[in-house]
């Protein structure tokens, strides 16, 4: 319902003509002066319900990032650092196969300044961004600040309102520049924390990650031999079981620290954007191969015995200290196994950004204390505890093989972003075959590591696993021949990213679509469609074929767009249609290509220059249409002139769609 309330509210702003161009993003500034040469400039965005604004930390390969260009900087002012952002929400898009980042209802952006030229009186900034709901929309936004020309004490009065120049320019295309003159006092804006279903996700794997550190070596026979401690160490029952309590809250407290203090010194939103960085990705890569192969017994990770040594002896002072201590303790001397499952929370939870180390380390940490207050509760659960063993190491095995996988999302994550192509698709999922396949025969008793205690059969429990295991890696195998594996869509590169992006032995040259000689100036588009990216070109084979245009205006970077030719144009019935019976053509409007000098104008509707081919698309969208969001579809005929009683915009109704395209066919067919 909601969906439909706004296509019909777009279909009557485009009656009224421009009230049809979009703007969900409103922009106040500020200039702030921080001592006699230096500046901080404030941009704080309110953002309509719904839509989103992407940062510039959004990674390549989704939706555009935020481009901040400072116009005239050169002789006049350097930068301090690089713009920072108010919190933002991290999200994963199953279209583009990355998380992307992105402000909600409100955002702002702060760049500190040095200027270096006395007699500066302006600094102009230009913001180029995406705003995405139903449709997406390419902004270019316009900023001057005014410097004071005069000194002034640093006092509370230091805070200069500039004269702000907010020349809205949309869609690479603006409407009218205009000049808003009020000097009006901005707050600071709240920002929203990482989704409370990110967070939770971060909670439940850190919580099954605290079970898992259970069943490692170091920490199962403590519990117990702790447990036994307080009850008999403790005059009363009830003393013992508060001593417990204490005991586990102290491994909360330490562990939540832990997070506290990751979040701290690296910032939360430091944390989100070292996520898309090249080298965070590579050294983390390291990180967790290391810890895989601790884990799989190469060596143990320890800290120094005289850590251990010197909270042990803080220990027997008895009391609340004592019992914090005893916490510490357990802390360093499990760090072996606890270690590797810590950092690799830490890591994963560090790509989130926000709060999540902390939540991560709570949730491992009240996982680590429960089985020590439960049973300190009820003793008479130890002897249903099964007893400490070869099991123990197989877990920690496990978890080895588990690391190591995950350590080649990192460096995937890493190549995609140099596009070096040396971890494409198929490269990964034959090292994650390699691993899993590897781990099945560990559990099939077929490999034996360095710590395995002898073992003259396997469990039932043992062969379940290896067997969903083995089910796992045949799974996998299909997936270096095409198959889609939904099952772990968004760890492997995107299909696209591959040797073979149709599946081995296909290809678009081997398509019946494309059997015939392309026309001049087409290519082939979504689905082996041919396609026009240019629209002199595409009317004049619509013209000379004698059929009707769907002009559709897209984008790389639009979500919408590519949500409507996985899934609507993909219809059968509809991809019919698409390939016999009309001519298509794609205008993208963030081509960055730019247009040769001689075709480079400035627009006569928004007075901005025209300088790439995405800027002359978007021109023409709003000049002729009014429009300036994507996806935007027309039927034209080979004339130019519209054919359906209004254009359709993102639409996932199969039926609605085929009947709109429908309609302005058959008005073709009826004059032609």
């Amino acid at each position: 319902m909601k969906k439909l309330l706004f296509i019909l509210i777009a279909f009557l702003a485009f009656a009224n003509g421009n009230a049809q161009i979009l703007d969900p993003a409103k922009w106040t500034t500020k200039i702030e002066k921080k001592s006699e040469t230096n500046y901080l400039l404030t941009f704080n965005a309110v953002i309509e319900n719904d839509w989103h604004l992407y940062s510039q930390f959004t990674p390549d390969g989704g939706p555009l990032p935020l481009e901040i260009i400072f116009k005239n900087q050169k002789g006049n002012f350097t930068l301090v650092g690089k713009a920072k952002e108010s919190k933002t929400r991290t999200a994963y898009n199953d279209i583009f196969e990355v998380n992307e980042t992105f402000f909600e209802k409100k955002g702002q952006i702060q760049q500190e300044i040095t200027i270096t030229n006395p007699k500066l009186r302006e600094i102009k900034v230009d913001f180029n961004y995406q705003v995405c709901k139903d449709v997406c929309i390419n902004i270019e936004k316009n900023f001057t600040f005014t410097v004071p020309a005069v000194s002034i004490a640093t006092t509370a009065v230091d805070v200069l309102k500039s004269t702000v120049a907010t020349a809205d320019t949309v869609a690479a295309t603006p409407v009218a520049s205009s000049k808003m003159a009020t000097q009006e006092e901005v707050v600071p804006l709240d920002s929203k924390p990482a989704t409370k279903r990110g967070l939770w996700s971060i909670f439940f794997i850190a919580f099954l990650s605290g079970f898992a550190a259970l069943l490692t070596p170091c920490v199962f026979p403590m519990i117990p031999m702790t447990v036994s401690f307080f009850t008999k160490q403790s005059k009363t029952k009830a003393k013992g079981i508060r001593n417990a309590i204490i005991y586990g809250i102290a491994i909360i407290f330490i562990y939540v620290v832990l997070g506290f203090l990751v979040t701290w010194i690296f910032g939360a939103d430091a944390l989100n954007a070292l996520s898309t960085n090249v080298w965070f990705n590579i050294i983390f890569f390291v990180l967790l191969v290391t810890f895989a192969a601790s884990f799989l017994g190469a060596f143990e990770i320890m800290l120094p015995n005289s850590w251990a040594n010197k909270v042990d002896n803080q220990a027997d002072r008895g009391g609340i200290i004592g019992i914090l201590f005893m916490a510490l303790a357990l802390a360093i001397v499990s760090f072996s196994c606890t270690g590797p499952i810590v950092g690799t929370l830490l890591v994963e939870a560090a790509s989130k950004g926000g709060i999540a180390p902390i939540v991560g380390m709570f949730g491992f940490s009240l996982a680590l204390a429960l089985p020590f207050m439960l049973f300190a509760m009820f003793p008479g659960w130890l002897n249903s505890l099964p007893k400490s063993g070869g099991w123990l190491n197989t877990v920690k095995v496990v978890l080895g093989f588990l690391e190591l996988a995950l350590a080649f999302k990192f460096l995937s994550n890493a190549d995609l972003v140099l596009q070096l192509h040396f971890l494409e698709r198929e490269v990964f999922l034959a090292i994650w075959i390699a691993i899993f396949g590897t781990l099945a025969f560990y559990l099939f008793g077929k490999i034996t590591l360095p710590h395995d205690s002898p073992m003259t059969h396997i469990s039932v429990g043992r062969l379940s696993f290896g067997l969903v295991v083995l089910a796992f890696t045949i799974y996998l195998i299909p997936g270096i021949w095409g198959a889609p594996l939904k099952l772990i869509s968004g760890f492997p590169p995107p299909m696209t990213y591959s040797e073979s992006p149709y599946g081995v032995g296909n290809s678009k040259g081997s398509s019946n679509a494309t059997a015939q000689i392309l026309p001049e100036g087409a290519h082939l588009g979504p689905h082996d469609l041919i396609a026009f990216e240019d629209y002199e070109k595409g009317l004049a084979y619509a013209k000379s074929v004698n059929k009707p245009i769907l002009l559709d205006f897209t984008g790389y970077a639009c979500v919408n767009c590519r949500k409507m030719e996985d899934y609507v144009w993909s219809d059968p019935a509809i991809l019919k249609i698409l390939q016999a019976e009309v001519v298509l053509i794609s205008l993208y409007v963030d081509d960055k290509r730019e247009l040769p000098k001689s075709e480079q104008y400035v627009s006569k509707e928004t007075g901005k220059e025209i300088v790439s081919i995405g800027n002359k698309w978007s021109d023409f969208q709003i000049t002729k249409f009014k429009a300036n969001a994507q996806p935007y579809y027309i039927i034209l005929d080979t004339e130019g002139i519209m054919l359906s009683d209004k254009p359709e915009s993102y639409n996932s109704d199969i039926n609605a769609y085929k009947g709109w395209l429908r309609e302005g066919i058959d008005r073709f067919e009826k004059v032609k």
